[in-house]
């Protein structure tokens, strides 16, 4: 059976295209949405440029479709991709969704509308279990941005380690912060993952800091033998 996976580079993304190939789906594509919109309800924005490496460093191709990000109207542009894809001969499509009913309700619509599976492995799982396998799965893991009390600058551009989680879990029992930032507290990139060829290599940044929220900007990066 064929499939395709949203794609965005973070962690969940990247778990998702873990869990489709561990589970026997041949994943034919990754699906990446370029969204105008910064704070687009359905499609992660940071570093989105860095699919492609990631797409390279899967050795499984990436499709890119540009949305202006418009509440609601993003869904037709995503429709339009997922139509393609179906062309294609894609039988399903995973999403990273965690516990968002908004974007994955969503999906779902679409992908019944055009007989399509929608297929959401992480859907509900226990916050802290997640992080804990992401970091057991050596998934090299860093926080591209961070919107939330109790995570300052420091926080940005940090691994997802044990310590790090220990921390998380701290500032959620103070703060009540989501384990797995799907409040939007922060975003991640995977740099390197089990079923990554090759490992994503950081040469230059840019760190950006508003006040109490920020994001980093990757502005080189390549791919490096592992």
């Amino acid at each position: 059976m064929k499939a395709a996976v949203l794609f965005s580079g973070g962690k969940d993304s990247t778990m998702a295209t873990y869990k489709a190939i561990e589970s026997g789906w041949d994943v034919e594509y990754l699906v990446s949405m370029i969204s105008e919109n910064p704070e687009s309800y359905m499609f992660h924005t940071s570093n989105i440029h860095l699919t492609e490496l990631a797409a390279e460093a899967m050795n499984i191709p990436i499709l890119r479709a540009n949305t202006p990000g418009i509440k609601e109207d993003e869904l037709v542009d995503l429709k339009r991709v997922l139509i393609d894809l179906k062309g294609r001969g894609v039988d399903a499509i995973f999403s990273g969704a965690l516990a968002s009913s908004y974007q994955k309700s969503r999906i779902d619509k679409i992908c019944q509308d055009l007989s399509l599976k929608s297929l959401a492995p992480l859907w509900h799982v226990d916050p802290f279990r997640y992080m804990k396998e992401i970091i057991e799965l050596e998934f090299e893991t860093i926080l591209v941005s961070v919107s939330a009390e109790g995570l300052d600058e420091s926080w940005l551009g940090k691994t997802l380690d044990l310590e790090l989680l220990d921390k998380l879990l701290s500032l959620h029992e103070k703060y009540g912060i989501h384990l797995a930032f799907e409040g939007g507290e922060a975003e991640s990139l995977v740099l390197d993952c089990p079923i990554f060829k090759k490992r994503i290599k950081i040469q230059e940044i840019e760190k950006i800091w508003k006040r109490d929220s920020g994001y980093i900007n990757i502005r080189k990066a390549f791919l490096e033998d592992k």
